[in-house]
């Protein structure tokens, strides 16, 4: 099912899904070869997939927003969704990794309260725009009720992810309640709430019941309204040749020639699958986090509105894109920046970039293209539990 029409974007005449470099052909090799490569990137769609049994109406993106928003989801009643992905930071969180329950403060300055038991969240919070499109192929085809999310993919499905942090200790949860009893309490919280059981009834209708499944689809159908579709560089690849610089062009072409394109294409600059590349510890964590199965594997990231989502990688270990490029230029000359990770188990794809210093810049600027600021950042004022909106974001 297509929902046409998200956050008021105008529909404008797509000239052609995909287009290649004016730039000379020996920068990516023969015409062939290129014509290949570009047709693994395109513009974002102009609209959004979603499952059969969760359609998008008003009543539940509104229901949706103010459960986002809503501390009443967390065990301590002091962190909501928002609190880590806040429409000021992108809906990300300009933190290397999150500081969950028993915290206080937004982003970057957020704390732990003292004294304080809770760990760290062993992940960089990855920004919430555009996840409606996970999953997304080269085609523009994808099945929105199998999309990976987290950085192991190990739920898929916007509709599932959105209970994962509520059931998580360090996220929303903490000490007080087990992963089956917290999702009791919610429920049994939220039904006490007269204005809920109105909004419930009003997005699934007057029979439907505040339970775990229609808590997830309220959420899942207010995020796949967070779209940022209109960059400068989707607007190019609809046919606008001036929307992107001369300088991002170049970038754009190193970009295919290097091979950064292999795991990050698509219209979401992602392949969506799990890849080794030997990232830097963060000393924060007492433990050190191994990854999809246990092998220090993780899901490729998108490149879409990076300039909100730095510091980067899973453990935002990488302070800025510049250390992004700094560090697979040292993984495509053998160096390994994590003692834990032998040489040969680095993804093949990543041990064969050609990356420059002198690529770095103009690759850069090309991402910088990607940024789109167009995105729905409308906060309630108050929510149904009348705690504070965001969490305790305040210091």
């Amino acid at each position: 099912m297509k929902w046409i029409g998200i956050l008021g974007i105008l529909l404008v005449t797509i000239f052609g899904t995909h287009c290649s470099s004016n730039l000379d052909d020996d920068l990516n090799g023969s015409t062939s070869d290129q014509l290949k490569i570009d047709t693994l990137v395109s513009a974002l769609p102009l609209t959004v997939s979603v499952p059969r049994d969760n359609p998008i109406t008003q009543a539940k993106i509104e229901l949706g927003r103010l459960l986002f928003y809503d501390p009443i989801l967390s065990g301590e009643k002091d962190v909501a969704c928002a609190t880590c992905h806040h429409p000021n930071n992108g809906y990300a969180e300009f933190r290397d990794i999150s500081i969950g329950v028993n915290g206080k403060g937004l982003g970057s300055q957020r704390v732990f309260k003292q004294p304080n038991d809770i760990p760290f969240v062993k992940r960089n919070s990855q920004t919430i725009l555009n996840t409606a499109f996970n999953g997304i192929d080269p085609n523009n085809k994808y099945d929105p009720t199998n999309a990976p999310m987290f950085w192991d993919i190990r739920t898929k499905s916007l509709e599932l992810q959105a209970l994962e942090p509520i059931k998580a200790l360090e996220e929303m949860k903490g000490h007080h309640f087990s992963q089956k009893g917290i999702l009791e309490e919610i429920i049994t919280r939220l039904n006490t709430i007269p204005a809920y059981q109105t909004l419930f009834k009003d997005a699934f209708g007057d029979t439907a019941t505040i339970n775990p499944v229609n808590l997830g689809k309220a959420i899942a159908t207010f995020e796949r309204t967070l779209i940022s579709n209109n960059s400068r560089f989707d607007q190019y690849m609809r046919g606008d040749k001036d929307a992107i610089s001369l300088s991002e062009k170049d970038g754009f072409a190193l970009f295919k020639k290097v091979g950064c394109i292999n795991c990050h294409n698509g219209p979401m600059f992602s392949d969506f699958k799990i890849h080794i590349i030997g990232v830097p510890s963060n000393d924060k964590l007492t433990e050190t986090d191994k990854g999809f199965g246990e092998q220090f594997g993780f899901r490729t990231p998108s490149l879409r509105n990076l300039r909100f989502t730095a510091p980067y990688m899973h453990n935002g270990s990488l302070q800025d894109l510049l250390s992004v490029m700094e560090f697979y230029e040292d993984v495509s000359v053998g160096k390994i920046r994590n003692p834990d990770i032998p040489k040969r188990n680095i993804d093949l794809l990543i041990r064969k970039l050609r990356l420059k210093v002198k690529d770095m810049r103009p690759i850069i600027s090309f991402l910088n293209s990607l940024n789109d600021e167009a995105f729905d950042q409308k906060i309630p004022e108050t929510v149904p539990s009348g705690l504070k909106v965001g969490g305790d974001i305040n210091m």
